[in-house]
């Protein structure tokens, strides 16, 4: 797979209770997604809530997106477990129901060696044969994989073909460009970093964005991508507010907010997590008048 540009990522809407998915808004937000230009769909990260998932639920609404998005864009499933074992058996299944890829991050309780690490990735590809996108982000999952350790697995492990990085220190980026040699693709994970990380090499960049923003994140992309710098710069800075916004304190609970601001009711993120609260959708309000 040879991915570039904008990968998306939905929310799980949830009925005014919280106890049922609600999937009809999941089909309106995918689509939304696509039309936004989006390159990639990728469900199940952390906007996606799968933590606050059962195993039933996650695999409904892994399979739900496959075929709701229908080969129009690839779509690459959020895998974020403890146990190795656990991690195979949704790779597993998200290859069986046609997903293009995964997106997967070690959660760890007690700190992992480098070994511990690899091992995690080497067993996931060991019982698939689609890619694995490896994501850093030690401030959700605990576990910190250093630029060698990155690069040291997209060497050795088969399916291990990218990386998605979000401790959002463009030093890394760097590292990773030069420790492979420019082979790594890289994406950017970071929001308020997006401006930064394309114009160091980044292959794209991995955001919730879009479900606010619609095409302003691909235009910075492709703006970048022609050399259009002065252009890209006054999209990118147009955006900012918005982007650290999203990313202050709750993904989910700003993205939520964002949709009924906009007409659509995505609930509120699950207990013990908790809706946005009127400040916090008087600023949001705000800032998108602005943007739009």
């Amino acid at each position: 797979m040879k991915l570039t540009g904008i990968i998306a990522y939905p929310i799980t809407p949830f009925s005014a209770c919280g106890e049922r998915i609600d999937f009809a808004v999941l089909a309106s937000c995918l689509e939304q997604l696509i039309d936004a230009g989006s390159d990639a769909i990728a469900p199940l990260g952390s906007t996606g809530e799968s933590a606050y998932l059962n195993q039933e639920e996650w695999e409904k609404v892994a399979a739900f997106t496959v075929d709701a998005v229908s080969k129009r864009v690839p779509v690459i499933v959020g895998i974020s477990e403890i146990t190795t074992s656990q991690a195979v058996k949704k790779a597993k299944y998200a290859e069986s129901i046609g997903a293009d890829a995964v997106m997967v991050i070690p959660v760890s309780y007690w700190k992992l060696t480098d070994q511990e690490i690899f091992d995690y990735y080497q067993e996931i590809s060991n019982n698939i044969s689609i890619p694995i996108m490896v994501y850093n982000n030690p401030a959700t999952g605990g576990v910190d994989i250093s630029p060698e350790l990155l690069v040291k697995m997209f060497n050795e492990i088969d399916n291990v073909t990218m990386v998605k990085e979000s401790t959002g220190d463009i030093q890394r980026m760097h590292k990773l460009f030069e420790l492979s040699n420019g082979e790594l693709p890289f994406f950017n994970g970071s929001n308020p970093l997006a401006l930064e990380a394309l114009c160091a090499g980044a292959s794209g960049w991995c955001t919730a964005a879009p479900n606010l923003l619609d095409r302003q994140p691909k235009n910075l992309y492709e703006n970048v991508a022609k050399g259009n710098l002065a252009a890209a710069q006054t999209i990118f800075y147009q955006q900012l507010p918005m982007l650290r916004f999203i990313v202050s304190g709750n993904i989910p609970r700003a993205i939520k907010a964002g949709l009924k601001l906009r007409g659509i009711d995505a609930g509120v993120p699950r207990k013990p997590l908790r809706g946005s609260q009127p400040e916090e959708i008087a600023l949001l309000q705000s800032l998108m008048t602005k943007v739009s």
